[in-house]
């Protein structure tokens, strides 16, 4: 029986947050689809996949994006196929917060802010605290269909007054991605994997 490839979903895919994600997946060791970056999604879910069963080991991080489509747009129709194959094993999403109205969003497990504090509450886009459970963005309203260990808010990848800068090592995504390892009980096992 094949193994499940274990994934970490981020979304948000513009330049910024491509830069970023790159970043933080060379600091945590992992793999990155960075043809799955694009403002909306560029490919969809069956490539995506595709593309996961190619990367050479564990996690693989996807990004998804709706280009503030408050609808199912493109990015989340990829994030739900991609969730529901059979061959994959969503070890967290990355949600990311923005300014679209007229969505539902999504409750979070907890959120890491600009400062790099967990906290349980939501961020908004800057990183700041909302006092409220949901986080609302552009491609998040499908993960309350989606059955996921692990949803992680956080403000804009990349940006967050420049806390998240690629030029300081994309710390907030990066930890983020970290807290879904270590959540996951993977931690060691991709460290052994890495070497």
């Amino acid at each position: 029986m094949q193994k499940k490839r274990r994934i970490i979903i981020v979304t948000d895919g513009d330049g910024f947050a491509k830069r970023a994600v790159e970043r933080a997946v060379t600091n945590i060791g992992g793999r990155c689809i960075s043809s799955s970056a694009g403002n909306p999604t560029p490919i969809n879910g069956k490539e995506i996949v595709n593309y996961i069963k190619q990367a050479k080991h564990d996690p693989v991080v996807v990004m998804v994006d709706d280009r503030g489509h408050n609808r199912m747009g493109k990015g989340e129709q990829a994030l739900k196929y991609i969730i529901n194959h059979n061959d994959i094993e969503v070890l967290g999403v990355i949600a990311v917060a923005s300014n679209t109205e007229y969505v539902n969003g999504v409750e979070v497990d907890f959120s890491i802010t600009k400062d790099g504090e967990i906290i349980k509450e939501a961020v908004n886009k800057f990183g700041d605290k909302t006092n409220q459970q949901v986080l609302f963005g552009d491609t998040v309203d499908v993960l309350s269909e989606c059955d996921v260990p692990l949803i992680v808010g956080i403000g804009d990848i990349g940006k967050m007054d420049g806390k998240d800068d690629c030029e300081i090592g994309a710390p907030i995504i990066t930890r983020a991605m970290e807290e879904i390892i270590n959540r996951s009980g993977r931690k060691d096992e991709a460290i052994e994997e890495n070497k």
